[in-house]
C-alpha cells in the first residue's frame, strides 16, 4: 500500500490473493527518460515493452499462472492496466478497434472522477470535449499496438504455452 491509498478492512480480502506484478521502473534511466513524459498515454506502452520486456514478461507469466478469477488494476486502471488488457485481449484474438473501444471507455470512466493521491491524474479533470481529443490521438496508438501483438509477445520473450494459457482464461467459461 502507497502513501495516500484508500486504506481498506484487510478482512475484506481474506480469500484473495493479492499479487503485485509491476510493468514499470521508475528508478531505470531509459524507463524515466523515454516514458515519463508520455506516462498517460498508450504512446508509452511499446517503450514499457522495448526497455522492461522481463518486467511485462513476469507480469503476463503471473496471470497465466494464477487462479481464475482476475483482478487486474493499477492506479487509474487505464495506463499500466491498459497495456496488459490490450496484450492480453489481442493475444486472445479480439479486434484492435474493439480493443482500443473499450480502452476510450476506460478513458471515459475516469474523466471527471477524482485521482488517488499521491498520484494526480490530469485527464480526472477534463471535460467531454477533453477527453475527444485525447481519444483521436490515443485510439490509433492503442490500435496499432494490438496489431502488433505477435511482436510484442517475442519481444517480451513470453512462451506458446503461456500464451495459450492466457487465452484460454479469455475463452474458456
Amino acid at each position: 500500500m502507497r502513501a495516500g491509498d484508500p486504506s481498506s478492512d484487510l478482512a475484506v480480502l481474506d480469500g484473495i490473493d493479492v499479487i503485485l506484478s509491476p510493468t514499470e521502473d521508475h528508478a531505470n534511466p531509459e524507463f524515466r527518460q523515454a516514458c515519463f513524459p508520455i506516462l498517460d498515454s498508450p504512446e508509452y506502452w511499446p517503450h514499457n515493452v522495448r526497455i522492461l520486456p522481463g518486467m511485462v514478461r513476469r507480469t503476463l507469466e503471473t496471470i497465466a499462472h494464477a487462479r481464475p478469477g482476475i483482478l487486474i488494476h493499477c492506479g487509474a486502471g487505464r495506463d499500466r492496466t491498459g497495456m496488459i488488457t490490450t496484450l492480453l485481449l489481442a493475444n486472445a484474438g479480439v479486434a484492435p478497434d474493439v480493443i482500443a473501444d473499450d480502452y476510450a471507455e476506460s478513458v471515459r470512466a475516469m474523466a471527471g472522477a477524482p485521482a488517488n493521491l499521491p498520484t494526480q491524474d490530469r485527464q480526472s479533470l477534463w471535460n467531454s470535449t477533453q477527453v475527444a481529443d485525447w481519444l483521436a490521438e490515443a485510439v490509433p496508438l492503442v490500435m496499432s499496438f494490438a496489431a502488433e501483438i505477435d511482436r510484442y509477445m517475442r519481444r517480451v520473450g513470453l512462451g506458446d504455452d503461456e500464451r495459450n494459457r492466457l487465452r484460454s482464461l479469455l475463452l474458456t467459461a
